[in-house]
């Protein structure tokens, strides 16, 4: 992974300028790229993540104990680990997933010590998860978006034109991303679940907010279908920064472009502000159709390249990181708006991204 880059800056007076308190929404891998990238640019970062998995060791777990399912908690303290030597080997253990055919098979290690801990502190998942970012010497804290384990609720639409039911409604995260179709309507249940209160303070003082990469229904979107979680965004003063994925999720987001994703994530903002919008410049085909739907926003256009070499579909930390600074860089923004507004015929589309396997945490 390669030790943090986050030197702080010179101020204006010379001074060093303290690294952005950044809140990041998100779960499964999703998160753990947009972390990943974060880490080199701040050590005051707080991960908040979806607690909505059913499928999986967390699906069994969260059916068997009164606990949060810990599978996306668990992939995002792994992508926070320190860089020394027992901190990475520790984390690679609560990474690791138990053979065998017994009752403990394809459980995660993680999974296993995160219920443990809670249940040890009397169901508090936050000291839980903070007693494990002490152990991995975690760049940040991870925090869970609810106080209680979420169900998605989804209207998918068939993609069979012969299908008699056009459209169902779904329950549950493992159900709908198995589900054939295309994700139209997503709701969370309970519809206002509680909130821990240090995932508002964080939201408080952030500098900045990102949301995605990820799966766009059941990762991304759901923090701002929970009516506590976005009252504080849209109190919240920080700059909400959006990573678009490199493709679309089959299920959820197929046959999608980029403008097509932000245009889904306006109709859920609801006075949440958007400045700036990060995407793949190879990604891009219609970099004005996009330009126009982010300005539409009221938001600025980052178009750089933040994917991986020979297409691998995932977002590469170090290219992602830049982008992100970029995107801090341009809160006047007329300079970057005048770059991007004379777009050239872009490379194909290129496949993939950690959307399509999101909610592998398990």
């Amino acid at each position: 992974m390669g030790a943090p880059e986050h030197t702080p800056s010179p101020g204006p007076d010379g001074a060093a300028a303290r690294p952005p308190r950044v809140v990041a929404f998100g779960g499964g891998h999703g998160l753990a790229a947009a972390l990943a990238a974060w880490r080199r640019i701040t050590p005051e970062l707080t991960a908040v993540v979806t607690v909505a998995d059913d499928g999986g060791s967390s699906g069994r777990i969260r059916r068997e104990m009164p606990v949060l399912p810990p599978g996306d908690l668990r992939m995002a303290l792994a992508a926070l680990a320190g860089d020394g030597e027992d901190t990475r080997q520790l984390a690679a253990l609560l990474q690791h997933r138990l053979g065998g055919t017994g009752v403990l098979a394809g459980h995660s290690v993680g999974n296993l010590v995160l219920t443990g801990l809670t249940e040890m502190h009397g169901g508090d998942t936050v000291r839980a998860l903070d007693d494990v970012c002490r152990l991995l010497d975690a760049c940040g804290r991870v925090l869970p978006m609810a106080a209680v384990p979420l169900d998605l609720v989804a209207q998918v639409e068939s993609a069979d034109p012969d299908d008699p039911v056009r459209t169902r409604t779904i329950r549950g995260q493992s159900a709908i991303a198995a589900t054939p179709g295309r994700v139209r309507h997503i709701i969370v249940s309970p519809p206002d679940p509680p909130v821990d209160q240090a995932v508002l303070d964080a939201i408080a003082t952030a500098d900045v907010v990102s949301l995605g990469p990820g799966s766009w229904y059941t990762s991304v979107l759901p923090h701002l279908l929970v009516p506590r979680l976005r009252a504080a965004l849209a109190a919240s003063s920080a700059r909400v920064v959006v990573v678009l994925n490199l493709e679309p999720q089959p299920g959820e987001t197929d046959g999608f472009s980029p403008e097509e994703h932000l245009t889904v994530l306006q109709s859920h903002l609801r006075g949440v502000a958007l400045h700036t919008v990060i995407a793949d410049e190879e990604s891009v085909v219609d970099r004005c159709g996009l330009l126009s739907a982010v300005r539409g926003c009221g938001a600025e256009l980052v178009l750089a390249p933040v994917a991986e070499d020979g297409g691998v579909p995932r977002h590469d930390p170090a290219r992602l990181a830049g982008a992100l600074r970029e995107a801090l860089g341009t809160r006047q923004g007329m300079e970057k708006r005048e770059r991007v507004s004379q777009p050239h015929v872009p490379d194909p589309v290129r496949g993939g991204d950690e959307g399509n396997a999101a909610h592998g945490a398990g």
